[in-house]
């Protein structure tokens, strides 16, 4: 192999080379060889921002209840009748049970005066229901009587300001205890 001599070359050589080899800017109406996608990319990072401030994630559980109906439409059973007509008024001192047959009194024991499930007081010293009470009572009720076996509902109605979890524990007290089901089908009452 013969070797080659590096040559010079001459000023408007070199000038030649240098201008043809720098890139070129893109004409009036001309595309450009490339995409510039960074303004893009810095206004969806914006939207994603926003949307992940203001999105709020909430995690919700539902409980199949029927409401009741509007108008009063419907014909409420007759003191006569065979039914329990069971419904529980969540109040400050605790929860009073009403059938077709009137009042529970305290203690479950009759028809009477009285809040049939006081409040009790927990170990920090709060008024709490006292749930197995009223679970007891329920059955109690149901049990009374034959034709009360059947009757699956009950009208749950709560004074204003009681917590949900109060709600939610009445709800569940007198849905089942730990040996059978009482009262599935629960209706929410309003408090006049």
């Amino acid at each position: 192999m013969a070797e080659t001599d590096d040559v010079q070359l001459s000023a408007a050589q070199r000038s030649r080379i240098r201008r043809l080899s720098q890139p070129k800017e893109a004409e009036a109406g001309e595309e450009s060889g490339e995409l510039n996608i960074v303004p893009y990319l810095d206004i969806i990072t914006n939207i994603m921002m926003f949307v992940l401030a203001s999105v709020s994630v909430s995690f919700i559980g539902t409980i199949d209840t029927t409401p009741p109906s509007i108008g009063g439409n419907r014909v409420r059973a007759d003191v006569s009748s065979k039914a329990l007509n069971l419904s529980a008024w969540i109040t400050t001192g605790g929860v009073s049970l009403k059938t077709s047959g009137g009042n529970i009194s305290t203690g479950c024991d009759n028809v009477g005066a009285g809040i049939t499930v006081p409040n009790v007081h927990d170990a920090s010293g709060q008024d709490v229901v006292d749930y197995k009470t009223l679970s007891a009572c329920a059955k109690k009720l149901k049990n009374a009587s034959p034709s009360f076996k059947e009757e699956t509902q009950v009208t749950i109605t709560a004074n204003p300001g009681t917590e949900y979890a109060t709600v939610i524990g009445v709800m569940d007290s007198l849905r089942a205890d730990s040996e059978e089901e009482l009262f599935p089908d629960v209706h929410f009452g309003v408090a006049r």
